[in-house]
């Protein structure tokens, strides 16, 4: 793999409210991190868009309805090419990508999938599509994989994974909260380790698996360390 000089150009495809768009956007904006975000490309005209306007990303309508592939591919390849896209991310994209762009973008494309892949994924497996599933099945854990995209469904090799343990009762929509939380931790970090490695010019290994019973809490007080004094710690 050829070293590239950074920070990277990074492309967000999405089709709805942009959540995690937003999650990719603020992390890429904090610091040096090797990559940002210069374009969002649209099927359609959503909640994402406005997000995007409001950073100052340019936004890309590309619209898929009754187009044949090939078409799509054509105009979305143009639209990398202007704005020197390196690094391709899917964020709630509910479009088949076309294969030349799979292609083309091999290794330099993830998705993120609101299950623990293999399981809960492939056509129509999105959304609440999945966290309805997860919520009928006898699993008791689930979470979010962020995978390669390759030219089938959810079928790409996974390069992050966080779980997340599927309480008694849980509702979908309690599963579906409880998994965007992990989702907009893992996401920019698994690009973080994808970028870091295009930049050195190696191939990046599978990140070690996150595995915590509760979404990560900003607000948890830190555990005080045990000492040898005898004061009870409370």
């Amino acid at each position: 793999m050829t070293p590239k000089t950074g920070p990277l150009n990074v492309a967000v495809l999405a089709s709805g409210g942009g959540s995690n768009f937003q999650a990719l956007v603020d992390h890429s904006a904090s610091g040096d991190h090797g990559w940002s975000v210069r374009l969002l490309v649209m099927n359609r005209d959503a909640g994402a868009a406005e997000r995007a306007r409001a950073a100052d990303v340019p936004v890309r309508i590309i619209s898929t309805r009754d187009r044949p592939d090939d078409e799509v591919a054509q105009e979305t390849l143009a639209a990398f090419h202007e704005h020197e896209i390196d690094v391709v991310l899917l964020a709630g994209y509910l479009r088949r990508i076309p294969t030349e762009i799979t292609r083309r973008y091999a290794g330099r494309m993830l998705n993120i999938h609101p299950a623990l892949l293999p399981h809960f994924g492939g056509p129509g497996m999105y959304g609440m599509n999945v966290h309805r599933a997860v919520a009928e099945s006898g699993t008791t854990v689930t979470g979010a994989t962020v995978h390669f995209v390759s030219e089938d469904y959810d079928e790409g090799a996974v390069l992050a994974q966080w779980q997340v343990v599927r309480l008694p009762g849980d509702t979908p929509e309690a599963i579906a909260a409880r998994v965007l939380e992990v989702e907009h931790r893992l996401y920019p970090a698994a690009v973080d380790h994808l970028c870091a490695a295009l930049l050195t010019g190696v191939t990046p290994e599978r990140m070690v698996d996150v595995c915590l019973d509760d979404p990560p809490d900003v607000d948890r007080p830190e555990i005080p360390s045990r000492t040898e004094s005898n004061e009870e710690v409370r």
